[in-house]
């Protein structure tokens, strides 16, 4: 079994990473708590999947598993969704001293923290991430959020799980497209982590790689993650690497309208940013071309004609990340030396074409 430790100012708690780790799940969570009502927050896509088994050996532990399914998507992530569930909860006489799991992907990670974060002013929460995506990035952390209209994660909360645990065999029945988007996150946080990690980004050539080293590749990237959460956790400061490739990427997601999934958009946001960097003469000649082959080499997009349109720009100056007039981009110098640049919010199409 694989695992990382996040130690952070008032909570710890573990990462476990294992293949076939659901079925002793209902063990696992009684190694945390106690036996208590839980709210079991999955999607229409992953319930039909998982839900049975995640119940059944929870019950084996005398947990008294409510199950509540929202639609799959990132629709769900609203605030009549949360106020719905937080009503089920109620009439359901969930105290305290329960609990909820979040069992799916981002969304279900990200909506199910947020209600355990705001239902009665905290309850216990776990994660249990069925996609690459959530199980390398989202289920890490303690980001919670929903969204409001267009406006992504812009409600939200800061609330650490008290486990988080990954059984890679869920990916078996994840698209080979939402393998590569979860692997979009991989080659991000390789690239801001070192030389080495990179090397096995090296060997990564097609989805069936990603498959056979997801245990691996997991660990090495929530190993990352939890290094900068432990330094920062609140994003004062070096959090913000995590953003790599974000900056344009969520620009463009937004404009998709889901035509993008995030991990895709993130791939061509990176590659771009570090085009940037690159002609500015502040990043190493031609680690674009080596981070587009490595998007490529699993079918990742690296290119949209969303980007430098006036929308785009547009949806660049509304960015959270755009604070007090100043837009602080990520990149890396080379691999395993990221770097935040501040440009005035006014000058970006200017940096961004080049200019001086």
């Amino acid at each position: 079994m694989a695992k990382v430790d996040v130690n952070l100012t008032d909570k710890n708690y573990t990462v476990l990473i294992e293949n076939g780790l659901l079925a002793r799940i209902g063990e696992l969570v009684a190694a945390h708590w106690q036996p208590r009502q839980i709210a079991l927050i999955t999607d229409t896509n992953v319930g039909p999947l998982y839900s049975a088994k995640v119940i059944s050996k929870l019950s084996e532990q005398n947990f008294q598993v409510h199950e509540y399914v929202v639609p799959a998507g990132e629709s769900s992530k609203s605030w009549e969704v949360a106020s719905e569930l937080a009503s089920k909860m109620a009439a359901d006489h969930f105290t305290r001293t329960d609990a909820v799991i979040a069992l799916g992907g981002g969304v279900m990670g990200d909506l199910a923290g947020f209600l355990a974060s705001t239902y009665m002013r905290g309850i216990d929460f776990i994660q249990i991430p069925t996609s690459l995506l959530a199980q390398v990035d989202s289920s890490v952390g303690g980001k919670t959020a929903i969204d409001l209209g267009e406006a992504k994660n812009i409600i939200g909360t800061f609330y650490q799980p008290d486990a988080v645990f990954i059984d890679p065999e869920t990916l078996d029945t994840l698209s080979d497209r939402y393998v590569a988007e979860g692997y979009g996150e991989i080659v991000k946080t390789a690239a801001l982590d070192s030389v080495d990690f990179w090397n096995l980004i090296e060997t990564i050539d097609s989805i069936a790689d990603i498959r056979g080293h997801a245990t691996e590749l997991s660990q090495r990237s929530i190993g990352y993650k939890a290094k900068i959460v432990m330094e920062d956790e609140k994003e004062a400061g070096n959090r913000a690497l995590l953003n790599f490739g974000h900056t344009m990427g969520h620009a463009i997601e937004l404009l998709a309208h889901g035509d993008l999934a995030h991990g895709e958009a993130v791939s061509i946001g990176m590659t771009h940013i570090m085009q940037v960097f690159e002609e500015h003469g502040m990043a190493d000649a031609g680690i674009t071309a080596t981070i587009k082959e490595r998007f490529a080499a699993v079918g990742l997009p690296t290119d949209s004609d969303l980007l430098f349109t006036d929308a785009f720009y547009e949806k660049i100056l509304n960015d959270k990340k755009n604070r007090n007039g100043t837009l602080n981009l990520v990149y890396v110098k080379t691999f395993g030396e990221p770097a935040i640049y501040g440009i005035p919010s006014t000058s970006v199409k200017d940096f961004f074409n080049n200019k001086d």
